[in-house]
C-alpha cells in the first residue's frame, strides 16, 4: 500500500469507515436535524451546522494545495455563515461536505507518494498537510459529539 492510500484511508475512515477512535463524521450527523444543527448548546462554541461547514471548507483548500493552487484561506471562508436554517439547506451542507471531501480523496489519490515531501501553501509538507486534514476533521468531530450530548 502506497502512503498516499495509507492517508485515504484514514480520511475515508474520518468520513464514513470503520475507525477504531469511534464514530465517523457520517455516523454523529446522521440524526441530527436542522433544528439541532443550527443550534448552539454550548455558550460561545460554534453550533454543529457550523462546524460541518467548516470542515467542508478546509477539505476544499486542502484540495486546492494538493493540486497546487496556492489558495489562501480567509476568515469568510473558513467559517461560512449559516443564513438559512431550514432542512433543505441542511441537507446541502452535508452534501457540501461530501462533494468537499470527494475533491480532496481526488486530488489526493492524484499524488505521487514522492510528491508528498513537497510545501503545501504555509510552513508543511503536502504529507503533514494532509494528515494534519484528518486530524482537523477528527477534532471537530469530537466538537459535534460533545454538542449532540449538550443537545440531548
Amino acid at each position: 500500500m502506497t502512503e498516499i492510500n495509507r492517508i485515504v484511508d484514514q480520511m475515508d475512515r474520518a468520513l464514513n469507515g470503520e475507525a477504531w477512535h469511534g464514530p465517523h463524521l457520517e455516523e454523529l450527523l446522521k440524526d441530527v436535524s436542522a433544528e439541532q444543527a443550527s443550534a448552539h448548546p454550548v455558550k460561545g462554541a460554534h453550533s454543529i451546522w457550523e462546524l460541518v461547514n467548516h470542515i467542508a471548507a478546509w477539505n476544499l483548500i486542502l484540495a486546492k494545495w494538493a493540486q497546487g493552487t496556492a489558495e489562501q484561506m480567509t476568515p469568510e471562508k473558513d467559517w461560512p455563515p449559516v443564513s438559512d436554517a431550514s432542512a433543505a439547506s441542511w441537507k446541502k451542507a452535508l452534501e457540501n461536505m461530501r462533494e468537499a471531501r470527494a475533491q480532496l480523496r481526488g486530488a489526493t489519490l492524484s499524488l505521487k507518494d514522492a510528491q508528498l515531501e513537497d510545501m503545501a501553501p504555509g510552513k508543511y509538507s503536502l504529507y503533514v498537510t494532509l494528515h494534519g486534514g484528518v486530524q482537523h476533521d477528527l477534532y471537530h468531530a469530537g466538537q459535534i459529539a460533545v454538542l449532540k450530548k449538550a443537545l440531548a
